[in-house]
């Protein structure tokens, strides 16, 4: 099982003990670090210590304003400094993708493998409505303003099958504050994709095993990002999991943790 800890100022669950194969795994918008349960442990038990923090505004983490692109990845630079991680294989999921990656790309040898699920890197990419909408001044405020509990659990019920009320417990954390609501605008509105343009084939050139998982169904970030992935990182593998959407590791916790170990253990254990 695993426990729950404060290093760099976040709050973050760990699995297992090795020094020698370590993971770290970022989660997604509007999760934390709880999305993660089923590959920490999966992780731990095939000899691998496994770190998700949670991001600053979410799960347990206090907000460290702006809560922005840049911040993120900040933290997480320093969350990984803290804790000596040295070189890690990093999984991530939706907004954990885009930070996490550029964090790869601006720390040469941080990483030796690479999960990617369900989220873009690609400057040429365009937002979802959802995004567009907390991107647009007055309609983001009135937008997250009005998010109550259970309108919340069933927004998060329709895009995923795999929800629990555990999950969707966790995950309101992040609207606790008015503090923490508006640092989802801030990430949102941050994310201005041509700030990737100086990333372009830098993922491929860490030359390092890498793995594309996704839900085929995804609505957010489509099953062809997936491809496109593949297609630009020589050597990468994909997985598309079938009669699954966004949420690929609450619609398929344990399918998505057995593919992820599997893969670490052949290509990066």
């Amino acid at each position: 099982m695993s426990s729950h800890r404060l290093a760099a100022g976040l709050s973050y669950r760990e699995a297992g003990e090795s020094n020698e194969r370590v993971a770290l795994l970022v989660h997604g918008y509007p999760e934390s670090s709880y999305m993660w349960r089923t590959a920490l442990d999966a992780l731990a038990d095939a000899g691998w210590r496994a770190l998700a923090p949670d991001l600053p505004g979410y799960g347990d983490s206090e907000p460290d304003p702006p809560g922005t692109w840049e911040r993120h990845i900040e933290a997480l630079e320093r969350f990984v400094a803290e804790l000596g991680l040295g070189r890690v294989a990093l999984v991530t999921h939706d907004w954990g993708v885009p930070i996490g990656l550029r964090w790869a790309c601006d720390q040469p040898g941080a990483v030796n493998a690479l999960v990617i699920s369900d989220g873009g890197f690609f400057a040429d990419r365009r937002w979802h409505d959802l995004a567009n909408v907390m991107r647009t001044p007055g309609d983001g405020e009135r937008l997250i303003a009005g998010y109550t509990r259970e309108g919340f659990a069933a927004a998060m019920r329709a895009e995923s099958s795999g929800m629990g009320e555990d999950a969707v417990e966790e995950y309101w954390k992040g609207f606790a504050d008015e503090t923490r609501r508006r640092g989802h605008l801030e990430l949102y509105r941050s994310g201005d994709f041509e700030k990737l343009g100086p990333y372009a084939g830098r993922v491929a050139a860490l030359g390092v095993p890498t793995l594309i998982l996704w839900g085929e169904d995804d609505r957010f970030a489509s099953v062809r990002m997936a491809h496109r992935f593949h297609e630009e990182i020589l050597g990468s593998e994909l997985t598309v999991l079938q009669e699954t959407g966004h949420f690929v590791w609450e619609d398929q916790p344990d399918r998505a943790a057995g593919v992820l170990v599997e893969f670490l253990l052949r290509r990066a254990g």
